[in-house]
């Protein structure tokens, strides 16, 4: 596959902060929401499956998106909150925060 502009990824999130994740996501704070613009991301989607989310966005720089959200203070409010939700690693300061999925097929 040529070089994609998406990145995709999986969580799933713990029992027990199912509902207060749901909420942050439904109801997102919008200076969070801004930060993510201002670090190039966009066409930015989340899917549920009981506790299993797919995450996708496109973005031109992903290393810069990332280092950008890595060093909002806004973010890293985010993530000190959800990142106790998730089972697996969150902290976009760690070397692979993210396990990324390869793309294979996209319809133009």
């Amino acid at each position: 596959m040529i070089n994609s502009n998406k990145m995709a990824w999986t969580w799933t999130i713990k029992d027990e902060c199912l509902d207060e994740y749901l909420k942050m996501h439904i109801e997102p704070w919008p200076e969070i929401m801004e930060e993510h613009r201002k670090a190039g991301i966009k066409n930015y989607s989340i899917f549920q499956n009981g506790n299993q989310f797919f995450y996708c966005f496109e973005c031109e720089d992903v290393e810069t998106a990332f280092a950008y959200i890595a060093k909002s203070d806004v973010c890293n409010q985010w993530n000190a909150i959800t990142s106790k939700m998730v089972k697996g690693s969150f902290d976009f300061n760690e070397a692979e925060p993210i396990k990324p999925m390869r793309e294979v097929f996209y319809l133009k």
